[in-house]
C-alpha cells in the first residue's frame, strides 16, 4: 500500500488570527447592538462598555447610541458601587442601600425605554446625560 504524504503547515500557518478588519454591521445588527447597550443598563455600564468597545467601527448607530447609554450609565455605576459599599455601615446602611436600589431602578427603567426606542431606528438622548466620552 502507498502512504499519501502530506506536509504539514508551519507553526506561523497554524497560528493565524482574524482579519482586523471586520465587516460593517448590517442595519438590522447595527440596530440590535444599539438596542443591547441600551437594555445593558440593568447590569449597569458594563455591558454598554463592551458593546461600544467592540463595534464602535463597525455601526454608526451603535457607535451613537452605546456612547450614548456608556456616558449615562457609568456615573451611575459609580455612585451605585458607593452606596452599595455604604449600606454595609451600622445603623444607617439601609438608607444606601435603598437609595441605591431606587437608583438602579431609575437606571434599569430609562435603559429600557432608550432601548424600545433603538429598536425602532430611533436615536435616544437621555435628559440628563454628562458626555464624558465623545
Amino acid at each position: 500500500m502507498s502512504q499519501s504524504h502530506t506536509s504539514r503547515p508551519t507553526a506561523s500557518q497554524q497560528m493565524r488570527g482574524s482579519d482586523s478588519s471586520a465587516p460593517p454591521l448590517t442595519p438590522e445588527e447595527d440596530r440590535r447592538w444599539a438596542t443591547l447597550a441600551h437594555f445593558g443598563g440593568l447590569a449597569g455600564c458594563f455591558p454598554s462598555l463592551g458593546v461600544y468597545l467592540i463595534f464602535r467601527d463597525r455601526g454608526p448607530f451603535t457607535a451613537q447610541e452605546s456612547r450614548e447609554a456608556l456616558n449615562f450609565t457609568l456615573p451611575l455605576t459609580v455612585v451605585l458601587i458607593a452606596l452599595f459599599a455604604l449600606g454595609y455601615l451600622p445603623a444607617v446602611g439601609w438608607i444606601f442601600s435603598l437609595s441605591a436600589v431606587f437608583l438602579w431602578a431609575i437606571m434599569a427603567i430609562t435603559g429600557l425605554v432608550a432601548g424600545a426606542e433603538c429598536n425602532k431606528g430611533r436615536p435616544y438622548r437621555y435628559r440628563l446625560n454628562f458626555r464624558f466620552i465623545e
